[in-house]
């Protein structure tokens, strides 16, 4: 039987003037994806804690929260206290990679470590084991709308053999350019947890939008079973 598909929905792509409307009508995902930005790591601002409060306040769904920032260390325990259900941060922003997936997990939140496109999945090796989910960017963080990278395919599917060898099974999320369109060679490849932006909240209908992307997957999944 294939495995389950998760969708996060990205809040960067949802009206903000109508949060509680918009969470309201993604109710049937998985997680809420929620991108911090700092000008610094990447050429973009977003949102900060408060909003992270609001969107908290405003769903039962976990809140996955993806931090594109140059200081993980110094920020992260911030995020947690205003409810981060999940916490990614960049393998290529933090030299204490280990320490930062150990702070989070003595928190009781689930710890993932991102990869930028451009950083092999060797790079977690040492890591792999302790982690609860591995976020690979399937484009350049720091925009949304950005076109699905075709590489991406092969790295996830190192991913997946890297899994295997480790005797290990960390949810796989991607971000980036997916839509009913590209999901269903991510999900071949491995991938399990997928974050759509525009492709759900610039869709008239959410919730059809949600199963029609988690059952795309599936039968990208079921390609490979």
């Amino acid at each position: 039987m294939p495995e389950e598909i998760k969708i996060a929905p990205s809040v960067l792509s949802a009206d903000f003037a109508r949060l509680g409307a918009e969470l309201a009508d993604v109710a049937t995902a998985d997680y809420v994806h929620y991108d911090v930005m700092d000008g610094h790591f990447v050429p973009n601002l977003s949102f900060g804690l408060d909003i992270l409060r609001a969107v908290k306040a405003s769903t039962d769904l976990p809140v996955d929260v993806h931090l594109m920032i140059t200081n993980p260390d110094e920020m992260v325990e911030k995020y947690l206290d205003a409810g981060a259900d999940l916490v990614s941060f960049h393998y290529e922003a933090t030299a204490h990679a280990n320490r930062l997936v150990s702070l989070i997990k003595d928190r009781g939140a689930k710890a993932s470590i991102a990869l930028n496109p451009a950083t092999p999945v060797s790079m977690l090796e040492s890591i792999l084991d302790d982690l609860d989910m591995v976020l690979v960017m399937t484009v350049n963080p720091g925009f949304g709308g950005q076109k699905f990278i075709e590489s991406s395919v092969r790295k996830l599917r190192q991913l997946r053999r890297m899994c295997d060898e480790h005797g290990v099974s960390p949810l796989v999320e991607v971000d980036g350019g997916i839509s009913a369109k590209t999901v269903a060679k991510v999900t071949a490849a491995g991938a399990n947890v997928l974050v759509a932006g525009s492709a759900v909240f610039g869709a008239a209908d959410r919730g059809a939008a949600i199963a029609d992307i988690r059952r795309a997957g599936l039968a990208g999944v079921s390609k490979t079973a």
